[in-house]
């Protein structure tokens, strides 16, 4: 298995200007990194900062920030880590998710999701 990585539309605003990032998709990162420098072309200013964990256990804290971003036809906005310096440039889970997108097991390629899950409430059970 290799690394899959993906191009994405990344903007201030809905209908752009947009920059386009390469980004390592990262299926064990909640959320996507970009870096400062990208962040500040286009504009972007964090909103708060959190702490994260890497996977090596130690923790961090990084600023986090909204964007629009663009796959194919489809713009969404997405919460983003601002990355620093040594940081990678990723696209994680909940932006996958948002976008409708899976990695394909056998091309290790981004493919549309054709059928999204959903959880029906049952009477009595929630």
């Amino acid at each position: 298995m290799g690394f899959t990585y993906a191009r994405l539309g990344v903007s201030r605003r809905e209908k752009g200007p947009w920059k386009v990032v390469r980004l390592l998709v990262d299926t064990g990162a909640s959320y996507s990194m970009l870096p400062r420098r990208v962040l500040d072309q286009l504009g972007v200013r964090p909103r708060s900062r959190m702490s994260f964990r890497l996977a090596d256990g130690r923790k961090v804290a990084r600023d986090v920030a909204f964007v629009w971003t663009r796959y194919g036809k489809d713009v969404i906005p997405t919460r983003v880590i601002v990355g620093e310096p040594g940081d990678a440039a990723l696209l994680g889970v909940v932006t996958l998710e948002e976008l409708g997108l899976r990695i394909d097991p056998k091309t290790q390629r981004l493919r549309k999701v054709k059928v999204h899950l959903l959880v029906p409430v049952m009477s009595g059970l929630f």
